[in-house]
């Protein structure tokens, strides 16, 4: 299950090597302006409106993150393109009544997200397998967004990675199944931490995945103290990066 994307992308045709069974749903991507009103009510108009500076700001020096995302694929012998062997059943939320309907008709024996909107209690009790989520961050530090770029801004390089987790009712809180740390490189930046950690990370998805289909799910609770991450205001992020080159 996903939105769609270069990271989910890469991440489906990984996993398609090893399982050829794979469908995926992929749900519309959710409109900003949604986005932009649930985080000006959690933080208020002006911290939103940074927020949202921050994720354009980020994406001027896009021919850049382009050549260092081709790099990335290239060097861990990925495949970016749409893979026209994987069906893909498309839904306008996958918390909708048609996301279920889909859900019911293939009849998966694990469910696998990545890069999509957070699934309700509903969705989650209309699925009857285990449901694995890809996260691009170490848990339980680097819950939420931007999870490598706050490892990085807060001296803690050592968790700079990703996480791969059973989904609950909460927001990156289920057990963890695995783990994989990381080095970025120099050339990394915001635009291109996840897709890093998403392809250094293909394996174990794949074993998570394997273990579900087996039975031998052995979740654990990471230790360290819990914190929910968003993507920092536009003057927070031009601070870290002219002092510290972190971008």
């Amino acid at each position: 299950m996903t939105a769609g994307g270069i990271n989910p992308q890469v991440m489906i045709n990984a996993i398609h090597r090893e399982f050829s069974d794979l469908h995926v749903i992929q749900e519309e991507a959710e409109p900003k302006s949604v986005l932009l009103k649930r985080r000006a009510k959690r933080f208020g108009w002006m911290h939103a409106l940074g927020q949202l500076a921050t994720m354009i700001a980020s994406r001027l020096g896009k021919g850049i993150a382009a050549r260092r995302s081709e790099e990335i694929i290239h060097e861990h012998g990925l495949i970016a393109a749409p893979n026209p062997a994987v069906p893909v059943t498309s839904v306008s939320s996958l918390n909708d009544a048609s996301c279920h309907a889909a859900v019911s008709a293939i009849r998966p024996a694990v469910v696998f997200t990545i890069s999509c909107r957070i699934l309700s209690s509903r969705t989650l009790a209309a699925i009857p397998c285990p449901v694995i989520n890809f996260h691009a961050g170490i848990n339980p530090m680097y819950r939420g967004q931007m999870g490598g770029y706050w490892a990085l801004v807060e001296g803690d390089a050592q968790n700079f990675g990703a996480t791969v987790h059973l989904v609950d009712n909460g927001v990156d809180t289920g057990g963890t199944l695995y783990e994989k740390r990381i080095s970025p490189a120099r050339s990394d930046t915001m635009a291109t931490y996840p897709l890093l950690m998403t392809a250094s990370a293909t394996d174990i998805a794949i074993k998570a995945i394997q273990d579900a289909i087996t039975g031998n799910l052995k979740p654990y609770e990471p230790a360290g103290p819990s914190a929910l991450r968003f993507p920092p205001p536009i003057w927070t992020w031009l601070y870290h990066g002219i002092t510290k080159k972190i971008w």
